[in-house]
């Protein structure tokens, strides 16, 4: 077979492979898809092609995964460069191009990238088969893009879905969108939907969006233009490149990569830590002071005599970037703690982050008697505080000021994350019966989905009080946040009749899942309550039925 043959049937494979991978994207119900949000105009915008000794693959996870690493290597490649170049990518560029014109309107975005990865006889050939972009599409975008940020966001008082903010957030560092990055437009933006969900479930997800949005540009944009990754993919090392330095048309760039790097440092769990200190170290390379500024004190956003305490007593210096206090007791005593309290609750008022840590220097190594808590600067800062009872007072109102939920102590992850306040309330709470509406007020606050360490405290809770008329209420309304891994030997106080009586009254006004999630913490689940049922006789008999009832009306 000539050269020419040889050319047309490695054509051919490619423009049936690039059928196949039309045909998978086509199967989707494009359409419905993208009714989910005005935010998005389409579903895919990118594909790779690779070839290597005959074989032929199209993707679109964006992997670069050469046949040389899947395959045992095959006959000596008979593709040339020039052959690739001048032959083979024109026309796939005009075969895709057409495939994508004929799809429906919702399958593909206002732009459209088809790479290819070419093995020839010299090496491997990268090179850009196809760049395509919808101006009608895009425009259209832009139009929802400008209608969602005047209505949703600026004029908007209520909460936003989590998926509008992922697309925004692309849109808005899409160079092929706005070729003029607004860095301060953009900050607002993201800042006006961080204000809009404050306290909403999804705070949380809407913060990692954007830092993720943010993240992305910052080490695929901007990096890349001074800096040279001498890393990996995954562990990324940067050096600078010989002779760039930043003009001032960069000015507004920097500005978005600290508030990526303050976001990352704020937001993001501790393993990601590096990063956004990375981004800072690398401004600071390239001579910005500002970078310098927030790594030393801060935003700025605080004014010094809010955010620093100098006294014989104690020392504080707080910082917003890393949202971290910083401690210092000089002295061991009641005043030296309180003087300590009213500085972080005056901080917190003034906006402070509330998911923060403590970072302390303190010869006392109290922990609160609860397991299963994190050994911590914050954890200790606040069991040293509660071992002066004169200072219950002032703990229960930093309480108040610091409890948010989907909040976090940043020094807490996994099993032992807890809501900013936890110590204090689980302290007080145990110190003093006369804090049980703080106890009761802290708990209907706890997001179950993120946080365990009230099981903890539950159980610490029992053992300490008991179970009795008074700490009933306490013990259910906490039960309702607990996770179905808590465990608690409560069954047996339950044959008292008084008290299973208070139980079925307390029970009554609670939602069905409620009550089936509290008979299984107390009985194991409602196949042993009615065992237990059955065994009982009287009274007892009735009341454990009428709870079993209650779950299911």
């Amino acid at each position: 077979m000539d050269m020419t043959h040889t050319l047309e049937a490695i054509l051919i494979e490619m423009k049936q492979e690039i059928d196949k991978w039309i045909a998978s994207i086509s199967a989707k119900d494009a359409g419905q898809i993208v009714k989910r949000t005005p935010l998005q105009a389409g579903i895919h915008d990118y594909a790779l092609l690779e070839y290597e000794n005959g074989r032929v693959d199209v993707t679109d996870d964006g992997l670069d995964l050469s046949f040389s690493r899947k395959n045992k290597p095959g006959p000596a490649e008979p593709l040339t460069e020039q052959q690739v170049r001048e032959y083979i990518v024109p026309e796939l560029a005009q075969y895709m191009q057409h495939q994508i014109n004929i799809l429906p309107p919702a399958v593909i975005d206002y732009r459209f990238t088809f790479e290819g990865k070419f093995r020839v006889s010299s090496g491997f050939v990268h090179v850009r088969i196809l760049d395509s972009v919808d101006e009608a599409k895009k425009q259209w975008l832009q139009d929802q893009i400008s209608h969602y940020i005047s209505n949703k966001l600026n004029a908007g008082n209520y909460p936003t879905k989590p998926l509008e903010s992922f697309f925004l957030a692309r849109h808005l560092l899409d160079e092929g969108l706005f070729p003029v990055l607004e860095s301060a437009r953009i900050i607002e933006i993201f800042e006006k939907i961080l204000e809009l969900n404050k306290g909403n479930q999804h705070l949380a997800e809407h913060r990692s969006t954007l830092t993720g949005a943010l993240r992305r540009w910052a080490e695929d944009r901007w990096l890349p233009r001074y800096f040279e990754n001498t890393g990996t993919e995954w562990q990324r090392e940067y050096q600078k490149k010989s002779g760039v330095q930043p003009d001032n048309t960069d000015l507004s760039s920097f500005e978005l990569v600290l508030y990526a790097a303050v976001c990352i440092l704020k937001y993001e769990p501790s393993y990601s830590r590096n990063v956004g200190l990375t981004f800072l170290n690398c401004a600071i390379e390239l001579g910005s002071t500002q970078a310098k500024q927030l790594m030393k004190h801060g935003s700025g956003t605080f004014a010094e005599e809010d955010t620093r305490l100098r006294s014989e007593l104690a020392e504080c210096s707080a910082n917003d970037v890393f949202a971290e206090i910083s401690v210092h007791m000089k002295q061991e005593s009641a005043e030296s703690y309180a003087l300590v309290l009213r500085f972080l609750i005056h901080l917190l008022k003034q906006g402070f982050p509330k998911s923060y840590q403590i970072k302390l220097k303190s010869p006392a190594k109290h922990w609160l008697p609860v397991k299963g808590l994190a050994k911590s600067g914050t954890h200790r800062f606040f069991a040293n505080a509660l071992e002066y009872p004169e200072l219950h007072p002032l703990l229960e109102e930093y309480a108040g000021a610091a409890m948010e939920t989907y909040e976090w102590y940043t020094d807490t992850e996994g099993e032992k994350n807890c809501m900013p306040g936890t110590y204090a309330v689980f302290g007080l709470g145990l110190a003093d019966r006369r804090y049980f509406p703080l106890v009761l007020q802290y708990m209907v606050k706890v997001d179950v989905e993120h946080q365990l360490v009230q099981d903890k405290f539950i159980a610490a809770f029992a053992d300490h009080y008991g179970i009795h008329e008074e700490t009933l209420p306490v013990l259910v309304t906490s039960m309702l946040y607990s996770s179905d891994s808590l465990k608690l030997k409560l069954s047996g106080a339950f044959e008292d009749e008084k008290l299973l009586g208070l139980l079925l009254h307390t029970v009554r006004g609670l939602e069905c899942y409620q009550v089936e999630h509290l008979v299984y913490v107390i009985w194991g689940g409602t196949d042993k309550l009615k065992k237990l049922a059955d065994q009982a006789g009287g009274q007892q008999q009735g009341l454990l039925e009428l709870i079993g009832a209650t779950r299911r009306r």
